[in-house]
């Protein structure tokens, strides 16, 4: 019997704030590699997913959702989605039933020269003829789309239809990465990440939006790991509602983390947290390139 030729390719996820594009990434991958919040611009740096079977790897790239940039942090956020984009052998355009075109953001793909992949997600949410009318409307706007699919990555509902048409859609190549790899990020990273999820998800309003995690120390034994990491905040009148009364918001926020990262790492871990004030950091460069989002 001819041996399938091997396929492999990158293929970006974008879309814009709160469309589910980590959640699907996560259930393509089989593995929780993007943190995930109800919360927008959750996704703060470009992640990697790579995928490696018999005669294909897929190199998936969930980015931070598309918006308007209003600080530095968010253009730095914005230039991790064009490196995607412009590394892209495929883009995985991710909307939902109810979005609506938005010329100004959606202009880079109506004339692209890389496939579009449209996934239309959260279809849970709508009626079947709603989903129906949307593919029509997104074909419409977008004329160039190579397919449309409508999934829901939450439940799971037709999202293994997507796999196939991606090792379809991506071009004959090597595999581009050891097939024992499944990211580029290095694990003090899923650290800090499981730690920002559990801040998210604990803390309401402006408060998540202003905090950046740092792991100062990541020592691994054979039984444990012990992990020293820093939440920093813009404002030091928001250490207080970070830390709680007596203590008890940064204690369940590390209990929360610590649970994750065992379940992530698969081994006990000691976690201590500490809270520092850094004015402003997301608008000035320095601290930018001290948290890793710029050079």
């Amino acid at each position: 019997m001819e041996k399938k030729p091997f396929k492999s390719g990158f293929v970006s996820i974008v879309g814009r704030p709160n469309v589910g594009k980590s959640t699907l990434m996560n259930r393509l991958m089989g593995e929780k590699l993007s943190i995930i919040t109800p919360k927008a611009q959750t996704t703060r740096h470009r992640i990697m997913g790579i995928l490696t079977g018999e005669d294909y790897q897929i190199v998936y790239s969930d980015t931070p959702g598309i918006l308007e940039p209003k600080y530095s942090l968010h253009e730095a956020m914005m230039s991790y989605v064009k490196v995607s984009l412009d590394d892209a052998d495929l883009i995985l355009l991710v909307v939902t039933p109810d979005e609506k075109f938005d010329e100004e953001l959606y202009k880079r793909f109506v004339h692209h020269h890389t496939p579009v992949l449209l996934i239309i997600n959260k279809i849970d949410s709508v009626k079947a003829a709603v989903v129906d009318e949307r593919v029509q409307y997104w074909r419409e706007k977008l004329p160039n789309l190579k397919e449309v699919l409508c999934v829901s990555a939450v439940k799971g509902t037709n999202t293994d239809t997507v796999m196939p048409k991606l090792i379809e859609m991506i071009p004959e190549h090597p595999p581009y990465f050891p097939e024992d790899e499944y990211t580029d990020r290095t694990e003090r990273f899923f650290a800090s990440e499981i730690l920002r999820e559990k801040i998210f998800l604990n803390y309401e309003e402006e408060v998540p939006y202003s905090t950046e995690v740092a792991i100062e120390s990541f020592k691994e034994a054979e039984d444990i790991i012990r992990i020293s990491a820093t939440i920093y905040i813009e404002r030091d009148s928001q250490k207080g509602i970070i830390i709680g009364k007596g203590g008890s918001a940064i204690k369940k926020v590390g209990m929360d983390a610590r649970k994750d990262m065992e379940s992530f790492f698969r081994k006990k871990v000691f976690l201590e947290t500490h809270v520092k004030v850094a004015d402003n950091w997301r608008k000035q460069s320095a601290r930018l390139r001290q948290f890793g989002y710029t050079e």
